[in-house]
């Protein structure tokens, strides 16, 4: 089968990667190439350098406009993959594929339709999370569902873990779709219950920014749902720290009674660093400094012997 295959971040290498290897991939749409990091030079979306490995051609138009449909046109596929490719298509260009379009999507649909469905489900602190294959429709991720999978959250996982977990999950579940498909037994498709229906918004860098007057429990879903992008932060002072690893501390404080939310209570060799929060305390186990590199507590704590007694935020 031709199958055009459309995506863009590292969620989708994975699926590319199985369907190249079973399906006559005409072509790759991805996500044109943006600049990145301090020196903004232009950065390839992870799914352009793996089709480009497999030898795959690779198109980034800026808009899916009336020459991008004919240029696909041209390539005469039969099939749309997705997997993460971020824009809503319109009906003349799924139009142009004979067996329509299939779309995997990184949640328990109808639950977190939307951009940032992996964060999502950790904010939440959900007990379980997943993917879906659905048939491909005109409003976004509404379409019938194909085929699911469940998996069990340990309440440990960052977005970056979960995220390569699905990856893999998601790649044998719409191969396994598109395989049907090409031996000609389409999978039985259910429609969406749109009133069970949940939502996801983009991340923005300044979700990041840590309100200390939140519950212990909900920054700590924080400081992982963020990760690896983009990061949970607060400052002590002047200098920005990036929270890499915390847990809700276990215990009580006395002193922590008398502190507001955002002070640095204590230092427990076991524990870390405890923080006042609006509701319990926190235990920063690494962090990033401005400027420096990752460390543990105990590291940053020989550089900031200040920290304990001080209030983070800002």
């Amino acid at each position: 089968m031709r199958i055009l295959f459309a995506g863009s971040p590292s969620l989708a290498v994975p699926s590319l990667e199985k369907l190249a290897r079973a399906h006559e991939v005409c072509a790759v749409l991805a996500s044109p190439d943006n600049p990145a990091g301090r020196g903004r030079a232009l950065r390839s979306p992870p799914v352009k350098e793996a089709a480009q490995g497999l030898g795959l051609r690779v198109l980034q138009p800026r808009k899916l406009d009336a020459a991008a449909e004919e240029e696909i046109r041209g390539l005469a596929p039969e099939l749309l993959a997705v997997a993460a490719y971020g824009r809503i298509f319109r009906k003349s260009f799924l139009d142009i594929f004979p067996r329509g379009g299939i779309n995997l999507h990184p949640s328990l649909l109808p639950r977190y339709r939307g951009p940032s469905p992996i964060a999502a489900a950790i904010l939440a602190g959900d007990a379980e999370s997943g993917v879906t294959v659905q048939r491909m429709a005109l409003e976004f991720d509404t379409g019938d569902i194909l085929a699911q999978e469940r998996v069990s959250l340990r309440g440990e996982e960052t977005a970056g873990s979960l995220t390569e977990q699905l990856a893999r999950l998601g790649a044998e579940l719409l191969a396994a779709v598109v395989a049907a498909e090409a031996e000609g037994r389409p999978v039985p498709a259910r429609p969406q219950r749109a009133e069970e229906a949940s939502y996801c918004h983009p991340l923005r860098a300044e979700d990041g920014a840590v309100d200390w007057a939140e519950p212990a429990s909900l920054i700590e879903r924080k400081v992982r749902a963020y990760d690896p992008w983009p990061r949970a932060r607060t400052r002590l002072g002047p200098v920005s720290l990036l929270l890499l690893k915390t847990h809700v501390y276990p215990g009580t404080l006395d002193d922590a009674a008398r502190a507001a939310p955002g002070d640095v209570v204590a230092a427990d060799g076991t524990h870390g660093l405890l923080v006042r929060t609006g509701r319990g305390i926190l235990a920063v186990e690494r962090l990033q400094p401005q400027f420096k590199k990752p460390m543990d507590w105990r590291s940053f704590l020989n550089g900031r012997p200040d920290a304990v007694g001080a209030r983070l935020g800002g």
